[in-house]
C-alpha cells in the first residue's frame, strides 16, 4: 500500500508495518491505522502516522528514556482489548508537543500509547487519578542528568 505522509512524502508500505487502534485515537477516533516512521538522524523521536489522513502525524518517544519514575498500571479496558497476556508483549510511547526553542517541548505522560507487538494493535490509554501531566517538561529531569 502506498500512503502520503506529513514529514516523509510518498511512502510504500507493507500492512505488516502498520498499527491497528481499534477505537482510533482520542480526538481522531476515526483513524484507526498508523504506522511509526524513523526520524533520520534521530534514535529517539519516531513519528505516528495516519495510514489513511496525510496530515494526522504525531512525534512520539519510549518515555522511560526521558522521564525518572514514570509508572503507571494498564487498565483492565486496555487489557482485554488489546488481549494483552504477558508484559513483554508490549511497548509504551508519549506523544510529544514540540516547541521553539525544542527545550520548552513537553511530553503527554498522562496519555500513554500502548503497544501489543504481536497483535499489532495499539490504544492510547487516559490515566485518570494520575499525577502525570498532559505537557510535562521533557527539560525538567532526566535520566542523563540524574
Amino acid at each position: 500500500m502506498q500512503i502520503e505522509t506529513k514529514f516523509h512524502g510518498t511512502l510504500k508500505i507493507e500492512q505488516e508495518q502498520t498499527w491497528a487502534f481499534p477505537k482510533g485515537l482520542p480526538g481522531f477516533e476515526e483513524e484507526k491505522g498508523f504506522i511509526l516512521l524513523p526520524i533520520e538522524g534521530d534514535e529517539v523521536f519516531q513519528v505516528l502516522q495516519s495510514t489513511t489522513s496525510t496530515h494526522i502525524a504525531f512525534i512520539v518517544t519510549n518515555p522511560f528514556t526521558l522521564i525518572d519514575d514514570y509508572v503507571f498500571e494498564i487498565d483492565e479496558p486496555t487489557i482485554d482489548l488489546l488481549k494483552i497476556q504477558d508484559q513483554s508483549d508490549i511497548f509504551v510511547l508519549n506523544v510529544l508537543s514540540l516547541k521553539e526553542p525544542f527545550e520548552t517541548s513537553t511530553i503527554n505522560l498522562q496519555a500513554p500509547l500502548i503497544f501489543h507487538t504481536k497483535n499489532k494493535q495499539a490504544k492510547q490509554m487516559i490515566l485518570n487519578d494520575t499525577i502525570y501531566s498532559m505537557r510535562h517538561s521533557i527539560n525538567t529531569k532526566t535520566k542523563e542528568e540524574a
